[in-house]
């Protein structure tokens, strides 16, 4: 691996963020653009607004990474406190700047309010900081240096922190580290265990490790992505490592990768049904109508996506698709014989080329000896046959409607692409 990658620590002040009132997102998009730019995040930090617990992180971080970069506390109210440890840290005073006070006024005056004297207060700042403009609000940014750390401190409203880091303070980082540029790839996988796929892979991952790259994976319900990353001075040799190692992973697992980088399932089938221009309906029980959102949430969707029925109750799934209420009684409703009549029933409904169907115990009641909670029947439906598939996943209702969800899509991909094992049964 290259040394040259300068490393950074995040700060974020803010009691709301540590009492859950607000989600730090600020955190999260500050680390994913440094990382982006060849920056190597160490560490993410949320602290309170009291002086004193300001301060001290200031020291704890000191001397520990090339950057801190600080958000919160830049306001004009009374719990903004950040320039006042700044001043007692960095042995500063403050001092009143007519540049940043002109910049309010424009500011105020474009939005019709009188400028205060708390506002005033904002033009107020540590007399050894190196300013940052903050072209959309009335905060700057503050640039100081020691012990060997870049300390910046930004504005923590979050439009501003994104406006102030895009365009002024990433190219004065790039221009004073030069950090190596780094590359990454995330590949999208459904059907196969973590800890399945890291036996799998065992050979593979030995090749990254040869050629500097490094392997994260990055599992959520249903869902388990691999994010390939390299860094160095030479882009196009590090694009050309990440796609011959993605090309070898293909041939290893070549029906279970879904899609790369941005793509999800639903995209991905999307583009599937346009390319073939065929349309598709649902038909769902346990997953209450979630397929269908994440399908409409497409643009365009409105092309292949015909409509769906939540069919929850069993009278619904006698009366508008047509299933025999005697299945019922003797295989239930979570059964093999239901879920394939639900998926050619909507199929019939809305003359639609495929469909997808499921019925299960999603939890965290309803299970038995027999069929535990976490049990699913999905089935997938063409005029030339359906195909369904029993799994068992686990006891967390929410866990379990994404799960089943990602895995009726990928039944659908893989039906749609005519995956070996996957083929539809007797004619409809």
């Amino acid at each position: 691996m290259s040394e040259k990658r300068a490393t950074v620590q995040i700060v974020s002040i803010g009691d709301e963020l540590l009492i859950g009132q607000v989600v730090n997102t600020n955190a999260s998009w500050m680390a994913t653009l440094l990382t982006e730019k060849g920056f190597h995040v160490l560490k993410i930090i949320t602290i309170s607004d009291k002086s004193e617990e300001i301060f001290s992180i200031l020291e704890e971080v000191s001397g520990r990474s090339d950057i801190v970069l600080i958000t919160g506390g830049l306001g004009p109210t009374k719990d903004d406190t950040t320039k006042d440890v700044i001043c007692r840290y960095f042995s500063s005073k403050l001092v009143f700047s007519e540049e940043v006070f002109s910049n309010i006024e424009r500011l105020f005056y474009k939005r019709g309010i009188s400028v205060s004297e708390t506002n005033r207060k904002q033009a107020e700042f540590p007399d050894k900081a190196t300013i940052i403009p903050n072209s959309i609000g009335t905060a700057p940014g503050l640039w100081l240096e020691q012990n060997n750390t870049l300390f910046v401190f930004m504005p923590g409203v979050p439009f501003e922190m994104k406006e102030m880091m895009g365009s002024k303070l990433i190219p004065l980082l790039s221009e004073k580290f030069h950090p190596d540029t780094f590359i990454f790839r995330t590949i999208h996988i459904q059907g196969i265990p973590e800890s399945s796929l890291s036996d799998m892979l065992e050979k593979w991952e030995r090749g990254l490790v040869s050629e500097n790259l490094s392997l994260a994976y990055l599992p959520q319900p249903g869902i388990l992505r691999l994010r390939i990353s390299g860094t160095g001075s030479d882009k196009a040799l590090l694009e050309t490592k990440i796609q011959n190692k993605i090309e070898k992973l293909l041939k290893i697992i070549p029906d279970d990768i879904f899609g790369y980088d941005n793509d999800s399932l639903e995209s991905v089938i999307g583009k599937l049904l346009m390319d073939r221009s065929a349309t598709v309906s649902l038909a769902e029980s346990c997953t209450g109508g979630y397929i269908s959102h994440l399908m409409t949430s497409v643009p365009g969707s409105s092309k292949y996506f015909l409509g769906s029925l939540i069919a929850y109750s069993n009278e619904i799934k006698i009366n508008e698709l047509g299933i025999d209420k005697r299945i019922f009684r003797k295989e239930g409703a979570v059964s093999k014989e239901v879920v394939e009549q639900m998926a050619t029933g909507i199929l019939r409904k809305t003359g639609s080329d495929y469909s997808v169907a499921t019925s299960g115990i999603a939890g965290p009641d309803g299970g038995s000896a027999e069929k535990p909670v976490g049990t699913i029947w999905i089935a997938v439906a063409s005029h030339s046959g359906v195909f369904s598939q029993k799994y068992i996943f686990g006891k967390m209702r929410d866990v379990n409607i994404k799960r089943a969800t990602a895995t009726a899509l990928n039944m659908l991909r893989k039906v749609i692409l005519q995956v070996p094992g996957y083929n539809s049964g007797s004619e409809i």
